[in-house]
């Protein structure tokens, strides 16, 4: 991180449910949560929250909506569901719930990517912001792709969105 960047100090952990949107995965398949679960864990922020639901919007819409109003959840992270099909509707769910939308994240997301796979980038709808206050993340399917959003952008920047959003909080009335 530059030297010029001042970051709003947050919390030491954050607290995540992960969602995977999957039709077929279950948890024993389910590697990309797992990966999900596993780089949270590594960093020590603890996973309070996991689900497995299909790519159907009410689902999706439930699972998001339950992650958001469990008290212990402070962000949440949605695997599956951003590419291009008439299934993936993970991104239309989330972009409705979106209070703010953090550009950034899936612009960074989309050029990280473009150095691993090339144009075919350009294919994720990767889609991040704030919904009823806790930062929300939607990545694609693959391990490879959440790892990426995870270590290079999510992981990094959580305790400070944290920290924004408590900071916030506590001058409203």
């Amino acid at each position: 991180m530059p030297d010029s960047v001042c970051h709003t100090p947050g919390p030491d952990t954050v607290r995540i449910a992960v969602i995977t949107v999957s039709d077929t995965r279950t948890p024993e398949t389910d590697r990309s949560g797992a990966r999900i679960r596993e780089l949270a864990a590594a960093r020590g922020f603890p996973v309070v929250s996991y689900a497995i639901v299909p790519d159907e919007p009410d689902r999706i819409d439930a699972a998001l909506t339950a992650a958001l109003d469990h008290p212990d959840v402070e962000a949440v992270v949605l695997s599956g569901g951003t590419g291009i099909s008439a299934r993936d509707t993970t991104v239309e769910v989330v972009s409705r719930r979106l209070e703010k939308e953090l550009d950034g994240f899936g612009e960074l997301f989309r050029m990280l990517s473009y150095h691993d796979i090339g144009s075919a980038a350009m294919l994720s709808r990767a889609i991040g912001g704030i919904a009823a206050g806790k930062p929300v993340f939607a990545l694609p399917g693959s391990t490879k792709a959440v790892a990426l959003g995870m270590e290079k952008l999510i992981l990094p920047e959580l305790p400070h969105l944290i920290g924004e959003l408590r900071k916030h909080r506590q001058k409203t009335p």
